[in-house]
């Protein structure tokens, strides 16, 4: 019905970040096999949209894509609404990564000899990027102490602390990395996601930590937490994590279960 390839170059010339080309292709991929031969109209994509199950985030990303489809498809009428959902006043527990973990998992990153991956995690935690905003991270960035972050159309600047510009500069004097990005494959492609990931996930048994939180995004969500138990400051936290709403950066700040528990018990309500 439609060449993806086509589809997925509309997408990278309206500037969509790789991941976010990456997660609309697969939706529009999945979409279209379920389609089959049948000839796309309104009523399919309803009904499409009934098979859909699972976490309510999970089936208004599949939305989103398949609504971009629609629109580049020039059906932009077709497009189907969203789930709505209300906002979780606490974050799950198994996805709550403590400080102590994130710590055992760098040590233990670095007892297996895997310094990339080391020092890849420490960046994400200490300066809240996302992990596509890793190859922004260079040699020549480290004199400086300061990045600028190219992303969804906008740019930012971080700093890095000294700490973490020197174990940045001792791991490029190992590895042998002298300009350019720094987080690299072998073959001096930039670090992917899924690469990461799956790294992460290999470190997550060794390090005695569960599976459900470890991936790439979470350590951004503990910078967020941390620095805002620090300064209380959401605006300024907001600028760091380049979100254009506070809205969005409140997300990153709420609290676990326990937590949330812990509240409801102080009240003492119950007589």
């Amino acid at each position: 019905m439609t060449d993806i390839t086509g589809y997925a170059a509309h997408l990278a010339a309206e500037e969509r970040a790789a991941a976010t080309i990456e997660k609309y292709v697969r939706g529009a991929e999945r979409f279209l096999l379920w389609l089959g031969e049948r000839e796309l109209n309104k009523e399919l994509v309803i009904r499409w949209k009934a098979t859909l199950n699972g976490a309510p985030a999970s089936i208004n990303g599949a939305i989103t894509a398949v609504n971009s489809l629609l629109a580049y498809l020039g059906h932009g009428e077709w497009k189907v609404r969203l789930v709505k959902m209300q906002r979780r006043i606490y974050r799950a527990q198994e996805k709550n990564l403590s400080r102590e973990e994130f710590e055992r998992l760098v040590r233990t990153a670095e007892a297996r000899g895997s310094q990339r991956l080391a020092r890849a995690i420490e960046t994400l935690a200490a300066t809240g990027i996302r992990v596509s905003e890793l190859r922004f991270i260079t040699v020549e960035s480290l004199e400086a102490r300061e990045v600028t972050i190219r992303n969804k159309g906008k740019l930012r600047t971080i700093l890095l602390t000294a700490d973490l510009s020197r174990k940045l500069r001792d791991y490029c004097r190992r590895a042998g990395i002298r300009q350019g990005e720094i987080f690299v494959t072998r073959s001096g492609h930039s670090l992917s996601r899924t690469q990461l990931w799956a790294e992460m996930k290999r470190l997550c048994k060794a390090a005695g930590v569960e599976p459900t939180k470890v991936f790439p995004h979470n350590f951004r969500h503990l910078f967020a937490v941390v620095h805002y138990r620090l300064h209380r400051d959401i605006v300024k936290l907001a600028d760091l994590l380049g979100h254009s709403s506070v809205n969005t950066t409140r997300i990153y700040l709420i609290d676990t279960g326990d937590e949330h528990l812990r509240q409801l018990e102080a009240m003492r309500m119950v007589i």
